[in-house]
C-alpha cells in the first residue's frame, strides 16, 4: 500500500472502521480535554484575580489614599517602604495582585473537589470573602513585616468583611463558575 492508497479527509473518516476511527481518536480527545481544562483554569483564575484586585485596590485606595500600595510593600520590606518612590510603589501593586490571584487559585482548587461552591457563587463567595478577610487579619498581617494586630475596632472588622466578601469573594466565585469547566 502506498501513500496514496490511503484516503484522506471524510474519505478517510468513512474508510475507517468505528473501533479503528475510536482508537485513533481517543487520545486527540483526552489531550483537548485536558487542554480546555487547564485553559480555563487559567482563565477563571486570572480574570477572578484581575477583578477581585483591581476592585480591592480601587476600594482601598478610595478609603485609605493612593499611597495603599506602599503599605502593602511593607509588609514584605518593612516601615522603610511607606517612604519609597516608583518601585516600591511598583512593588506594593505587584504584591497585590499576587494576593489576589492566590486566592482565585485556591477558590478554584477548592471548587474542583466541592461542586457546591461553583453552583451557588453568591452565597459561597460571599463567604469566600470573608474568610479571605480573616486570613489577611489574622495571620498574614501579623507574620508580615508590619506586624500589624489588634486590637481592631469592631466598625473596621465589619467594614472589612462587608467589602472583601463583596470585591474579593463575587468576582472570584462568579469567575470560577463562568470559566471552570
Amino acid at each position: 500500500m502506498q501513500i496514496s492508497d490511503v484516503p484522506s479527509g471524510a474519505a478517510a473518516d468513512f474508510a475507517l472502521s468505528g473501533q479503528s476511527r475510536l482508537s485513533i481518536m481517543a487520545p486527540l480527545r483526552t489531550t483537548h480535554i485536558m487542554q480546555l481544562r487547564k485553559r480555563s483554569a487559567l482563565l477563571a483564575i486570572a480574570v477572578g484575580g484581575l477583578i477581585a484586585g483591581a476592585l480591592d485596590l480601587a476600594q482601598a485606595s478610595f478609603l485609605f489614599g493612593a499611597k495603599i500600595p506602599l503599605v502593602i510593600a511593607a509588609g514584605l520590606l518593612g516601615r522603610s517602604a511607606l517612604h519609597g518612590g516608583t518601585a516600591i510603589y511598583v512593588l506594593g501593586v505587584l504584591l497585590h495582585f499576587f494576593i489576589a490571584f492566590s486566592a482565585a487559585a485556591v477558590y478554584y482548587a477548592a471548587s474542583r473537589w466541592l461542586e457546591f461552591l461553583k453552583e451557588h457563587p453568591l452565597v459561597y463567595g460571599l463567604f469566600y470573602g470573608a474568610a479571605v478577610d480573616q486570613v489577611m487579619t489574622l495571620i498574614v498581617l501579623p507574620l508580615s513585616a508590619l506586624h500589624a494586630r489588634g486590637p481592631y475596632k469592631l466598625h473596621d472588622l465589619l467594614l472589612g468583611l462587608i467589602v472583601h466578601s463583596i470585591v474579593i469573594g463575587l468576582p472570584i466565585s462568579f469567575s470560577v463558575r463562568r470559566f471552570a469547566k
